[in-house]
């Protein structure tokens, strides 16, 4: 006599979920273990919960393991500092383009260019912030 199926979707009722996540949590820990064991393979395994705790399994060493996978699949090595900074300073150039990008577009639209590619909502906020705008520069004069 075997189980039935389990329909796959989340579990509603917080207990319940808990208690089958520290089962399959378990299991899979089991699992990993028995393959390194009975395969001789190398296994490394992750698992974050959604409380943010973090449950591992490595049957060599996890940075070591880590760093192969992350050759094999064509991934720089992200222990090494150089690595980190660049990528710190590409991230952080990528994410200022975009900030530059939305000003530009901005802008635009502040001055009545590109304002076709723009929708209802959009529009109104333009009209609204140009009002104050206005309301500002006779305040002031």
């Amino acid at each position: 006599m075997g189980r039935g199926k389990v329909e796959l979707k989340r579990i509603e009722n917080p207990t319940n979920r808990q208690v089958t996540f520290s089962k399959r949590r378990n299991g899979l820990l089991k699992k990993a273990f028995e393959l390194s064991i009975l395969c001789d393979a190398e296994v490394a395994l992750l698992i974050f919960s959604s409380s943010g705790k973090v449950y591992q399994f490595a049957s060599h060493d996890m940075d070591r393991t880590v760093a192969k996978y992350r050759r094999e699949v064509g991934l720089p090595d992200s222990s090494n500092p150089q690595f980190r900074t660049r990528e710190f300073w590409r991230s952080e150039i990528d994410e200022l383009k975009r900030s530059i990008n939305t000003l530009e577009a901005r802008l635009k639209h502040l001055s009545g260019e590109d304002i076709l590619a723009l929708g209802m909502r959009d529009l109104k906020q333009l009209e609204r912030q140009l009002k104050i705008g206005v309301e500002r520069v006779r305040s002031r004069k």
